[in-house]
């Protein structure tokens, strides 16, 4: 224990920093809120040497990230350009692992994200064609076939991407006469009307924007909120505390989006949005259609892993993909008997029918579905005057709950093939507490996962393939 500096004596070890004595004042220091190892130790110099005389402000510009044109010339860069670019279109034509063009699509796309999105994406803007990382090109740019794979394969492959740009579940809806009812007629923010033409290529107008019909395919995926911010909600008006975990769930999307649009340009197909984050169609729809969840009381979206703790977003695109089909996990019939989000709705804007229904609320809603059709006037008032936006029905919901414990999994899977014992869980969902207020100043203290969420879980199919490889 002396030679790790944990004991007392004089070794450079110990003098070097804080001197533990034993383990439990290792675990009572200040440095274990950061929840570092126990074996690193705060010390009041780095251990790299300084010389603070001899050290001056840096000129930012010497940066040979920013003048490599005066360290190598301009000439040496053309001839640089010219051979990355001549090995980006041989490499991809050799199709040469970790180099083929959906590498080098992850690679650009994922340098592109903004906060920010548009019909195309930004690849618009894109006025020269280079394989130099940060600039877009199409495969007819650069001089190579586009990306071709059966409509399986190509759902894995934007699968992956997406999980790689930060979306948590992705699926995928086949546009016909009927899916396309979910796509709004008009946009939802610039009031553009929204067609579908035999055109090749989308394309808008100060009026309008058009989508090619061969366009067939829907991208639907989600963004994660945390559980910790939303459940701040339960039994105190909402906060902007609480509601920022909507708010980052939305420009984080809007970064996914850019990053799928460019990353499709760069395949060689198009991925077509609507202004604002969700000005194509009816997001819950849509998400319900693609499998990714079942809808609710709530009239949104609940999933069997996330429950309404998630953002649903959308891209068409015309890269064929195979569908993923609608889900039954019992969330529907659980919420006939349970109306928790509706008796805590502080706008009584949610219906406490036991019965979902066909009427309509008001022009708000779109009929044609049996559903639990919100009041959203009501439900809108309420945010204004509470100077924040409210999701308490998400944060009360028994589905919000992590499945942290086996006995959590052993709940969904019971309910999702009877209703017998529903009644039951919702009132052990009071009992052990899920329903009770929370604190806000508590969260500052909270050492938390990037996002306020558990990214680290992975599939068992993901742990074999990579066990596999090992």
């Amino acid at each position: 224990m002396k030679m790790l500096g944990l004991g007392r004596g004089d070794s450079e070890l110990t003098a070097a920093g804080s001197t533990f004595h034993d383990l439990d004042e290792v675990m009572a220091s200040p440095t274990a809120e950061w929840k570092r190892p126990w074996w690193v130790r705060s010390v009041d110099q780095p251990t790299v040497e300084i010389d603070w005389e001899g050290m001056q402000r840096f000129d930012g510009r010497k940066m040979q990230q920013v003048s490599y044109a005066n360290y190598v010339g301009n000439d040496k860069i053309a001839q640089l350009k010219e051979e990355r670019r001549n090995k980006t279109k041989q490499w991809i034509l050799e199709n040469r692992q970790g180099y083929t063009l959906r590498d080098r699509a992850l690679d650009l796309a994922g340098r592109m994200g903004s906060v920010s999105t548009t019909f195309l994406g930004s690849w618009k803007e894109s006025t020269q064609v280079s394989a130099w990382a940060g600039e877009i090109f199409s495969p007819e740019e650069l001089g190579v076939p586009r990306w071709k794979g059966t409509p399986e394969e190509n759902a894995r492959m934007i699968r992956a991407a997406m999980r790689h740009f930060g979306a948590d579940q992705v699926g995928f809806v086949q546009l016909d006469e009927h899916i396309r009812k979910l796509i709004y007629a008009f946009d939802a923010r610039d009031g553009k009307a929204i067609e579908f033409q035999d055109v090749d290529v989308a394309y808008e107008t100060e009026k309008k924007r058009v989508i090619p019909k061969k366009a067939q395919w829907v991208i639907v995926f989600t963004v994660q909120m945390s559980e910790e911010q939303i459940r701040l909600m339960i039994g105190s008006p909402p906060t902007p505390l609480a509601s920022s975990a909507t708010g980052l769930a939305y420009s984080r999307a809007r970064n996914m989006i850019e990053r799928l649009q460019n990353f499709l340009h760069i395949l060689g197909y198009q991925g077509v949005m609507g202004t604002w984050y969700n000005g194509l169609g009816i997001a819950p729809a849509l998400g319900v259609m693609a499998g990714l969840g079942e809808l609710s009381r709530t009239n949104r979206m609940i999933s069997p892993e996330y429950g309404p703790l998630q953002r649903i977003f959308k891209v068409i695109t015309d890269l064929p993909l195979a569908p993923s089909k609608p889900i039954d996990a019992g969330i529907m019939r659980f919420c006939r008997t349970c109306k928790k989000c509706a008796e805590a709705c502080p706008s009584g804007a949610l219906s406490m029918e036991t019965e979902p229904s066909w009427e309509v609320k008001g022009p708000w809603n779109n009929p044609g579905v049996r559903a639990y059709f919100d009041d959203g006037p009501k439900c809108y008032t309420y945010w204004w005057t509470s100077t924040a936006s409210c999701i308490r029905c998400f944060a009360i919901c028994p589905f919000s709950t992590k499945n942290k414990s086996f006995i959590h999994k052993v709940v969904k899977a019971t309910l999702s093939v009877t209703p017998t014992m529903n009644e039951f869980f919702i009132r052990m969902h009071s009992f052990f507490g899920y329903a009770s207020s929370k604190d806000p100043k508590l969260w500052w203290s909270f050492n938390l996962p990037p996002y306020g969420i558990d990214t680290t879980r992975a599939t068992q199919r993901e742990k074999t393939v990579w066990k596999d490889q090992d």
